[in-house]
């Protein structure tokens, strides 16, 4: 068995804790081990406070202006989650795969830290450019389940 939800969101800042709490709900209700759904929803906080602060294009089309969206997917033994937004993208040098020593660096800039807790959170993320509608910021991880879990892979 499978879940997926998807939610638009307004580019405000208490969309974030919303998009966090219907993770964690969900998640749990699953049966999905407690240290992996707070890893995933560290995440998922950083990404959607990401598209808050930076998704802000009003000529975008496709979302709704001032919106973002995130869609998760608990499919078997991994959850997957995106966030996408109407803004103007990464910069070039943010979609390029990093190195151990350009995520290190990246680390301590002044932005950039978002992204890196993501990636260290995460087993796997990806940040690609939507030409003209934004920027789309994708991760996924492992799941491990509890003993009851309602929807764990056996």
């Amino acid at each position: 068995m499978s879940i997926w939800w998807s939610l638009h969101l307004r580019r405000e800042a208490a969309s974030v804790p919303l998009a966090r709490r219907l993770l964690l709900d969900a998640m749990r209700t699953a049966g999905v081990d407690p240290d992996i759904s707070f890893d995933l929803s560290v995440a998922l906080t950083e990404a959607c406070a990401n598209a808050v602060e930076h998704g802000g294009d009003e000529r975008s089309s496709g979302d709704a202006p001032g919106a973002y969206r995130v869609t998760a997917y608990l499919d078997g033994e991994r959850c997957r989650i995106e966030v996408a937004d109407s803004g103007p993208g990464f910069p070039a040098r943010r979609v390029v795969r990093r190195t151990a020593a350009t995520a290190a660096t990246a680390a301590t800039a002044e932005n950039g830290r978002g992204l890196h807790m993501i990636e260290q959170l995460a087993d796997h993320v990806h940040v690609r450019n939507r030409p003209g509608h934004g920027a789309v910021v994708s991760f996924d991880k492992v799941l491990k389940w509890r003993g009851d879990a309602l929807l764990s892979v056996g």
